[in-house]
């Protein structure tokens, strides 16, 4: 991996830090020497991403952290600059979906109203619909709302938050997680306005088709073969294949290199296997 001199010395928070993919970027932002702190809800999990950081040649830190809590994330903030000073990149990488904002069928047939073995668009409860919406876009929000006082008159500070392919396109199934992924990528565009006088860039990545703990169940049987709906993913990437995180790695470290790609902010990045580029024909 190239060593990008713009993050000598420089401080990244990354939420959702001990997921498969974030916990990709920080260890990217090891090997860069940087200081890492790594921010969720399960200790155990972020203290194995901070010492792999340390191993990397970073310095990890670990913070639990509630990032749809304002005050949980104040008090994230205090460590991070007792432990490192003045944070230079945000990364707003918490998120995801939950069975709770989940149709069971793609397409609403006659009879799942009745059916108890079926959530149908009309079991989809106002507290489980926010619940996947206030993860990502409200978990958005708040980190940045709290972390960008520190990027202020601070050059090169940049946000780079996570879309998905779901910001572009509905995806069946999942509509509480295309609802905010949506607002997600709209957000990025409008806190990069705001903020362009300010010096601050805001850009959004969107990950294609990745293998994670949220969607296993999605994409593998129990028996660990593809299922339906991997088949229909596959055959619509073009590349013929799922993601790996570092997949996402040059992107990220693109994008948050103000020495690079400084003129670059408002930006949606899909990184997909020609995902966003395929129409079927």
């Amino acid at each position: 991996m190239d060593i990008h001199e713009f993050f000598k010395g420089k401080t990244a928070v990354i939420t959702g830090g001990s997921g498969i993919l974030c916990r990709e970027f920080a260890y990217a932002y090891a090997k860069q020497g940087m200081n890492v702190a790594v921010l969720g809800r399960t200790k155990s999990k972020l203290d194995e991403v901070a010492s792999k950081i340390n191993e990397l040649g970073g310095k990890g830190l670990a913070v639990v952290c509630d990032v749809t809590d304002k005050e949980s994330v104040i008090n994230a903030k205090k460590e991070v600059n007792n432990a490192f000073g003045k944070v230079d990149i945000l990364i707003n990488g918490a998120g995801g979906n939950h069975p709770r904002g989940t149709t069971t069928k793609e397409f609403f047939e006659k009879g799942d109203i009745e059916n108890p073995d079926v959530v149908s668009f009309f079991d989809l409860t106002k507290e489980n619909f926010n619940y996947v919406f206030d993860l990502n876009i409200v978990g958005t929000l708040i980190p940045t709302q709290v972390f960008i006082t520190d990027m202020l008159d601070n050059p090169g500070a940049n946000i780079l938050n996570i879309a998905s392919m779901s910001s572009y396109h509905a995806i069946t199934k999942v509509s509480a997680y295309c609802a905010a992924k949506a607002a997600v990528a709209n957000f990025t565009e409008w806190l990069a306005v705001h903020f362009a006088k300010s010096g601050i860039r805001v850009n959004a990545m969107a990950p294609g088709w990745f293998e994670t703990a949220q969607n296993k169940t999605l994409l593998r049987n129990d028996d660990g073969s593809l299922t339906e709906r991997s088949i229909k993913v596959l055959n619509h990437t073009p590349m013929g294949r799922f993601g790996v995180p570092e997949d996402l790695t040059g992107t990220l470290l693109f994008l948050t290199d103000s020495s690079q790609a400084g003129f670059v902010t408002g930006a949606l990045v899909p990184v997909d296997g020609g995902f966003q580029a395929y129409f079927g024909v």
